[in-house]
């Protein structure tokens, strides 16, 4: 085990941070910098395992302050006051994709009943809103989320059910940074 040069570490998060600031303009520098000290505070024992190889310092630098710029902008998401699509209304606008936007549209107004409207047209846009982050997302989180939540097959074990949530999850927040980017 190597101990840990925590000047070295200092410099490494110092530089990571300037970037992860530079590129992400939700986090400062410093801010980023902080997080990323922390982190390696609290993984002492892993970090120690590990500093000897320089790579490994620097990605885990990297990931650390992009973890925590994305849940900084997660986070002013959630606050913005803007509108915010939560994994179940995401969840709704997938189980669509199994009709034409033509069949879609004939639907509106035709199930209702004093109580409720199924097909609205906040539906149509979260449906809208969903094609275009679906098509964001990587091959694997599509797949899990067609099978799930479009052709409705059930989970086969607790790690494809935790697998297709974290999918629903990341369909929701893709859909909250397309309708922020439209509306800035």
């Amino acid at each position: 085990m190597t101990e840990i040069d925590w000047v070295y570490m200092a410099e490494v998060a110092d530089k990571v941070g300037t970037s992860v600031a530079r590129s992400w303009n939700i986090v400062e520098k410093d801010d980023v910098k902080q997080h990323i000290l922390l982190h390696a505070y609290e993984r002492r024992p892993m970090l120690e395992e590990h500093f000897h190889n320089e790579v490994f310092v620097w990605e885990f630098c990297r990931k650390v302050g992009r973890q925590f710029a994305s849940a900084e902008r997660d986070a002013r998401d959630v606050e913005d006051g803007r509108y915010y699509y939560t994994p179940d209304e995401a969840k709704m606008a997938l189980g669509t994709f199994i009709y034409t936007d033509e069949e879609m549209g004939g639907m509106l107004g035709k199930r209702d009943d004093l109580l409720s409207c199924r097909i609205t047209d906040n539906l149509m846009s979260a449906r809208n809103d969903a094609k275009m982050a679906f098509n964001r997302l990587q091959k694997a989180t599509q797949a899990v989320l067609m099978k799930r939540y479009v052709y409705g097959l059930p989970p086969v074990n607790d790690t494809e059910r935790k697998a297709s949530n974290r999918a629903l999850d990341a369909l929701a927040r893709q859909m909250n940074r397309d309708i922020r980017k439209v509306a800035a």
